[in-house]
């Protein structure tokens, strides 16, 4: 197999995310030259090593590290392993990042600064590339837009000199307000903007309440109620298809991975076991 075969990508925008761009890719051959971005630049490594050059020398990127460029700061791209290099990248507009500071209602003099061309976080990589792979196998919008909040906030508060964050408060009624709205939509979530609206909070303010609250974020929440509602409907004789539809689930397959890895066993054994 020739190297040029061997280079994949897969480039979208992640609408839940106020339309980011994101790209899986694979190069080998691949050299870009000297170029900038209007944002930001966030990327993972997932296999092999990048080495770029950055802000007057040279860098060396290897697997499970992270590469943050600035917007427009002048950078390169290329391989430092002879198999090429493997990441996922976000390309998130200064707004994307500087409105989740706000939400918190962060204190800040400019635009959030890292020192670091390469991080080495194995914590924030793992935050990040769920985060990415979310998006790519197309998560809810309340899971994506929870974990960009969380990963971004965990990235500014160890890598940037910024304020302090609003704390989250105990605001039952806003929880529980919050609980009613997503257990009455179980098939059609509402997106954390609309949560949060709901409520009358911002939506990662919002979203640690929730968390502080109940110890889960909102779409675990709701997908420890998904589960619940199928148990109640498989009790009462449902087939797991007519089941999964009703709930959202994107297919039977997709109810029963989610059923039996909470439950150990798929619904249609649920269901026979509850109907003798």
């Amino acid at each position: 197999m020739s190297a040029a075969t061997r280079e994949q990508t897969r480039f979208w925008q992640a609408q839940a995310l106020g339309d980011i761009e994101m790209l899986h890719a694979q190069y080998v051959q691949q050299r870009f030259a000297p170029h900038v971005h209007e944002g930001y630049v966030i990327t993972i490594i997932e296999s092999g090593a990048q080495r770029f050059w950055h802000r007057g020398s040279e860098h060396l990127a290897p697997v499970g590290s992270m590469v943050l460029i600035h917007p427009d700061e002048l950078h390169t791209g290329a391989k430092a392993h002879e198999l090429g290099w493997r990441y996922r990248g976000f390309y998130p507009q200064i707004e994307r990042i500087t409105g989740v500071l706000d939400e918190l209602e962060v204190k800040r003099d400019g635009l959030p600064s890292f020192d670091a061309s390469v991080l080495h976080d194995p914590q924030l990589a793992r935050a990040f590339s769920g985060l990415h792979c979310s998006a790519e196998h197309d998560a809810s919008a309340l899971e994506q837009q929870t974990a960009w909040r969380e990963a971004v906030w965990l990235l500014v508060q160890r890598h940037a000199r910024i304020g302090n964050a609003r704390e989250p408060g105990n605001e039952p009624c806003a929880v529980a307000r919050a609980k009613e709205l997503m257990d009455s939509r179980l098939a059609y979530p509402p997106s954390l903007q609309e949560l949060a609206e709901a409520v009358n909070l911002s939506p990662f303010h919002f979203a640690r309440v929730f968390r502080q609250a109940t110890g889960l974020p909102p779409h675990a929440w709701l997908k420890q109620r998904r589960l619940s509602r199928a148990r109640a409907l498989l009790r009462n004789d449902c087939l797991p298809f007519n089941v999964a539809f009703a709930l959202g689930f994107s297919d039977q397959s997709h109810l029963n991975r989610q059923f039996k890895q909470a439950y150990g066993v798929t619904p249609g054994e649920y269901r026979r076991a509850c109907l003798g």
